[in-house]
């Protein structure tokens, strides 16, 4: 009984600790990676730039949160700059099934977007997001608003803690998986959420970079 209850009082404490320690390593991993891709940032800055010197670099877009918080999330551009407005006609082509736009052979994203879609390159600029404590290295996909307004009220337990750059979601097929089984993705590791998964979610990340999943 007394090893039973020194076990129940660790985890408990563990599980206290968890959400400081993950802020901790966040901070730490943001930083060291925005120092050592900063050489990658320049160059695909530069590249995007020339490509359209009219057109942004970065694609910047507000996002749903922990517990409904709005933010804008940072990305690489992968869309020609009108690529919003065009969405309105491209609602009919969706692939994928509840609440969330994906189609794979979309217009709107540009020859270099593709590639760094593909290669989940296009999300690196997110690290300035973990830094600023609205996104974590790991979690669930942060929605859109107009995702989260048909979002069932399973659907919304995605919101109760901060989403991430990476996640089972992303490294587990990603565009191959449904709505559904995204949600579930989530709603498992929010259940399992432990430093030993974060620590495997990310070790699969770097791997989807260097052979690239279904992501378009």
């Amino acid at each position: 009984m007394e090893s039973m209850k020194t076990v129940a009082e660790s985890t408990k404490k563990a599980t206290k600790l968890y959400p400081i320690v993950k802020r901790g390593i966040d901070v730490l991993g943001a930083s060291i990676g925005l120092l050592l891709l900063s050489p990658l940032f320049i160059v695909l800055a530069c590249i995007i730039k020339f490509s359209d010197f009219s057109a942004p670099v970065f694609f910047k877009q507000e996002r749903i949160g922990k517990d409904g918080t709005r933010f804008m999330m940072y990305k690489f551009r992968t869309m020609i700059p009108n690529a919003e407005a065009k969405l309105a006609e491209l609602l009919q082509f969706n692939e994928v099934e509840g609440a969330m736009f994906k189609m794979k052979d979309d217009p709107r994203i540009t020859k270099l977007g593709r590639f760094l879609r593909k290669t989940s390159i296009d999300e690196l600029p997110q690290l300035v997001n973990v830094l600023k404590g609205d996104m974590s290295l790991v979690g669930p996909r942060p929605p859109l608003e107009r995702e989260v307004a048909e979002y069932s009220v399973r659907d919304l337990r995605r919101l109760t803690i901060t989403p991430g750059c990476t996640g089972l979601w992303q490294v587990s097929g990603r565009n191959d998986v449904s709505f559904a089984e995204m949600v579930n993705l989530d709603l498992e590791y929010i259940q399992k959420v432990s430093f030993l998964l974060d620590m495997q979610i990310l070790l699969r990340t770097v791997r989807v970079i260097f052979v690239p999943n279904s992501a378009y």
